[in-house]
């Protein structure tokens, strides 16, 4: 029993470290650096939001003073100057608050506005990491393939020199065959090594995308995908997309944040007012005399009580033109955010037409390639007859051999290609 347990967690770690493009996706929006930068950021907003409705609160605040005088001074039970050495103790509260300034308000609702814009970030990150993985993905499988193709093609060398040999001993065949064999064995070992380099760089890519730093899983492609046709009618297909990304809909945001900003600082053209109350009360007492004033510490306590109301109206005349410079900069930071927006309009336009067309092209190079590869392989079928029957010669057996294996992984790329694309335009349409 103990074994067959130790068997089912080895076949389950096992298959945990084969990852499809779907789990890498996954994992790159939850883990990547990015992603949790932007998560961080809304988290901070949140604060900022508490902060901003915090300041429409009073501050309370307590002190207790504590010191000594000595040399002339006034005498507090006679009110005269004298040369007196005294210990005097103050305990004061007071509350300050704000009772009116519009800016508290407009803050409160910028970093609303602020937390919005950090959300669209977050799906904008999102998507940045899941497009990044979806090209070095497909790049790291192409190469893979290309390697697994050559490795046929040696491997098949490699079977054909040992039968050619057999056939050469007893005579069917002549000898420069197999020279003719050999002579291609080394270029396609050096495609070889070539191909194993690429594959590799590939996958440290693709770990690279996915912020993983050990070597420990292999991506394959899910065998049950399915090609999908292109959606192209709507003649508002590219506007709809551009509209629907967070890039988009991130800078819309920010130039709401700015226009805020405009009106916060022109609230510094408004009045404020402000209030505050107080209390207090105070000990004091003669060193090296008796209590001159004859009260105690807890009666001079209660008698020296004292409260305040302030009620205080600030109204700006002139402040040498800095509120005045400061509402101009404000608008033209929602003119330099409002390029920003063409920028980011016209980058979209272009990685969504590029993808479009990509998707067409690679969809239509597809089905033309199926077309060659099933010709490639009764191509392949044929020679092989002949080649059996002593018809064909190894060198041009070999050559429709390769071509055969060529003609294989064109169509896995290109199919590679079709799902490449539409894994893109997948996640443009997602949108949030």
């Amino acid at each position: 029993m103990k074994k067959i347990f130790f068997i089912l967690i080895i076949n389950l770690f096992q298959a945990q470290q084969s990852w499809t493009l779907k789990e890498c996706i996954d994992y790159a929006s939850k883990n990547h650096p990015l992603v949790k930068q932007a998560t961080v950021n809304i988290q901070k907003n949140d604060r900022q939001i508490a902060a901003s409705k915090g300041i429409l609160l009073p501050s309370v605040e307590a002190a207790v003073n504590h010191s000594y005088s000595f040399g002339s001074s006034i005498n507090q039970s006679n009110n005269q100057r004298e040369a007196l050495n005294t210990q005097y103790d103050q305990l004061i509260a007071q509350a300050n608050i704000q009772l009116f300034n519009w800016r508290n308000y407009l803050n409160i609702s910028l970093s609303k506005l602020n937390r919005n814009t950090n959300i669209y970030k977050l799906k904008q990150a999102q998507n940045e990491v899941q497009l990044n993985v979806i090209q070095t993905f497909f790049v790291y499988q192409n190469s893979k393939s290309w390697l697994d193709v050559l490795e046929t093609q040696i491997a098949g060398i490699e079977d054909q020199i040992k039968r050619t040999e057999k056939e050469v001993e007893i005579g069917s065949r002549s000898k420069s065959d197999i020279y003719d064999i050999k002579a291609n064995l080394g270029t396609l070992q050096e495609q070889w090594v070539s191909a194993k380099n690429q594959r590799d760089l590939a996958k440290i890519n693709l770990y690279n995308a996915l912020n993983i730093t050990e070597d420990s899983i292999d991506f394959i492609m899910n065998n049950e995908e399915i090609l999908s046709e292109g959606d192209f009618s709507d003649s508002d297909f590219t506007n709809k997309l551009v509209q629907n990304n967070p890039s988009y809909k991130a800078i819309v945001a920010e130039i709401n944040a700015q226009q805020k900003r405009v009106s916060i600082e022109r609230s510094s053209y408004l009045p404020t007012l402000n209030g505050n109350y107080s209390w207090s009360t105070f000990y004091n007492k003669s060193l090296g005399k008796d209590n001159v004033s004859g009260i105690n510490f807890s009666d001079q306590f209660v008698q020296n009580k004292n409260q305040s109301v302030f009620f205080g109206l600030s109204i700006p005349i002139f402040n040498q033109f800095q509120i005045k410079n400061n509402v101009e900069i404000a608008k033209l930071n929602v003119i330099n955010s409002n390029y920003d927006k063409e920028l980011i309009i016209n980058d979209l336009t272009k990685t969504i037409n590029s993808i479009k067309a990509q998707f067409t092209n690679a969809q239509e190079k597809y089905h033309l390639l199926e077309l060659n590869f099933e010709n490639q392989r009764l191509s392949f079928q044929k020679s092989e007859e002949k080649y059996k029957e002593g018809l064909m010669d190894a060198y041009t057996f070999f050559i429709v051999r390769n071509n055969w294996l060529q003609a294989n992984y064109n169509l896995i790329n290109s199919k590679n290609d079709v799902i490449q694309q539409t894994e893109l335009l997948k996640i443009l349409k997602n949108g949030l």
